[in-house]
């Protein structure tokens, strides 16, 4: 009797202390008692909300806590995937606020804010907010998965608005940037009568968010009633910022000002570069090309990242079968090596890669590029200048006189450039150059329509590398997908792999990642040209027959590869199909 006492008496103590959301999960079966007040109590402990707890431990689900928060409290319930961002309301409260509670201003009217928030009981918040404003605020509920990315996407979003800058804790204006070929700093560039302090300010806050955000371009686009930019991040571009039309023609002066370009010509496109110095030991380089448009100049800039090619051949995302073919290329004394792919596909990169590893003292190694994108300390890098006379073709002449171990083409584009490579790819040095076309097979018959000579491509060419770049799944919030097993066979999984067990993972997005993705990953296929497939370009066979043959010597295909990446989890069957074709 005593026990059974003591167990009624701990079961009312579980119940009182329970009250409010709480109650209601539990209620509802969201949640055992054991855990609500195990995450009450770890909660507590680290300073943060009930529902942030449960939703970052993967204890409940974001969008059944929303239900149960709505139903209990009576409050709206808002789906975040459907709303237009304000961003006057959310000027209107300190951004602190909106980080420390993690709530989210939806919409402004009159003196009514409505603020999203997770949980309904963050009475302090809603306070806080109430006493900084001086608005009346009406809690809506919203999912907190959905509102921690929804808050930082806000947030970036003001930062990059000309108003949001002036708040600043850095002086945007004193950023060292210098252009073209002059190294010195444009310290007093702000007096020109093309630029004034905003501007300044807006393009260096620009720069420096794409750099924070692991962006590869920058685009400045003007409309005939609108301008915007974006940043092109883990290959996806997304609207950064819209400032007004009337900006345009200041924002591209000010931008051809730093690359040390003719502000006066806007008929004929133009290529520059612009260097941000951001500390003594860190600086950034830009390359930047305008483009004259029908309602003015749109302005593009490459960030060009000096660490990318420094990862190692490990990080790159070759298979170990494919990692090897490429090392044991890039061991011999002599031979071709071509990288093909679209522009953006990481082919500079790969490149990059295999010359860091060749990259000895013992070793004279020298490049020609359009422009050198990587600056790499022991190799002799040579920018290109067709307007002076100073070609692919006319450089690789040059290196072929300084007794090269190994040369580096940035694209073969014409016959000249071809010949010049095979012939010093014959005479004992080891060439890598790039191409574009869409798989290693029809590399070959891309150089035999460029007008090669089928026996010097047989004899020179000793492996062709075809790759494309896919973002990585976050590995904070992936989540299995339950696909049909029709539709897995059609993408390209065999039945045994589908008997087999296999998991397919999509994204989710959190506070980690940008849209369910962080980062990106190679995928490649990586074809010998053996003495089998040499013969069938002797004899003026076809792409498709040198496809059917590296297939049978176990050379995947791009989808092959792809399809692999899923079968690890690394990526989704919505990213691979964005990048490869079945």
């Amino acid at each position: 009797m005593g026990s059974l006492h003591h167990n009624s008496m701990a079961v009312t103590a579980l119940n009182t202390a329970l009250q409010g959301l709480s109650r209601r999960l539990v209620q509802d079966g969201l949640v055992s008692e054991d855990a609500v007040l195990a995450a009450i109590r770890a909660a507590e402990a680290q300073r943060v909300n009930l529902v942030a707890y449960l939703v970052s431990r993967q204890v409940a689900d974001p969008r059944q806590i929303a239900v149960a928060a709505s139903a209990e409290f009576g409050v709206p319930l808002f789906d975040l995937d459907a709303l237009d961002l304000d961003l006057e309301a959310v000027k209107s409260v300190d951004q602190k606020l909106i980080t420390r509670h993690q709530v989210l201003p939806l919409v402004l009217r009159s003196k009514r804010l409505f603020l999203g928030v997770a949980d309904p009981t963050n009475l302090a918040a809603i306070d806080e907010i109430k006493f900084q404003t001086g608005f009346r605020v009406e809690p809506i509920i919203v999912e907190q998965d959905k509102l921690e990315s929804m808050v930082q996407k806000a947030l970036d979003a003001v930062d990059t608005s000309m108003s949001g800058m002036e708040q600043d804790d850095f002086d945007l204006e004193s950023l060292e940037v210098s252009g073209g070929d002059d190294e010195a700093g444009l310290e007093d560039s702000g007096r020109d009568d093309v630029e004034d302090a905003p501007v300044v300010r807006f393009v260096n806050k620009i720069m420096l968010d794409a750099i924070k955000r692991g962006a590869s371009d920058i685009h400045f686009e003007p409309y005939e009633k609108t301008y915007r930019v974006r940043t092109r991040q883990d290959g996806v571009l997304k609207q950064v910022a819209a400032p007004p039309l009337a900006l345009a023609g200041k924002v591209t002066a000010r931008l051809k000002v730093m690359a040390r370009l003719d502000i006066a010509e806007r008929r004929v496109p133009q290529d520059g570069r612009i260097k941000l110095r951001l500390s003594k030991s860190r600086a950034i380089d830009f390359r930047v090309n305008t483009c004259p448009t029908l309602f003015g100049e749109k302005v593009v800039l490459r960030i060009l990242d000096p660490t990318a090619a420094k990862l190692g051949i490990d990080a790159l995302g070759y298979e170990d079968f494919q990692r090897q073919l490429y090392l044991d290329a890039l061991s011999k004394p002599y031979g071709m090596i071509l990288v093909t792919g679209p522009t953006g596909s990481g082919k500079t990169v790969s490149l990059y890669t295999g010359i860091n590893i060749l990259n000895t003292e013992d070793r004279n190694i020298s490049t020609a590029e359009d422009p050198v994108e990587i600056n790499v300390p022991g190799i002799n890098q040579v920018n290109v200048n067709p307007k002076v006379g100073l070609t692919f073709a006319s450089a690789l002449k040059a290196f072929l006189r300084q007794d090269p171990d190994i040369i580096m083409v940035g694209e073969i584009r014409d016959l000249e450039t071809a010949e010049t490579a095979i012939k010093a790819a014959q005479t004992g040095h080891l060439v890598l150059s790039t191409l574009h076309t869409n798989d290693a097979p029809r590399t070959l018959t891309r150089m035999v329509d460029m007008g090669v000579k089928p026996y010097a491509i047989a004899t020179s060419v000793h492996l062709i590398i075809a790759q494309r770049l896919a973002r990585r799944l976050c590995e904070h919030c992936k989540a299995p997908r339950d696909i049909p097993e029709e539709a897995l066979l059609r993408e390209g999984f065999t039945a045994d792999e589908i008997r087999a067990g296999l998991r397919i993972y999509g994204p989710v997005g959190c506070r980690q990642c940008s849209d369910g993705y962080k980062g990106r990953v190679g995928i490649y296929q990586v074809m010998p040209v053996t003495e089998t497939i040499g013969r069938i370009i002797l004899e003026g066979g076809n792409a498709v027959q040198i496809e059917e043959q590296s297939r049978r010597e176990g050379v995947w295909t791009l989808r092959q590869s792809a399809l692999h990446k899923v079968k690890c989890g690394v990526t989704s069957l919505e990213e691979i199909n964005r990048v490869t074709i079945e």
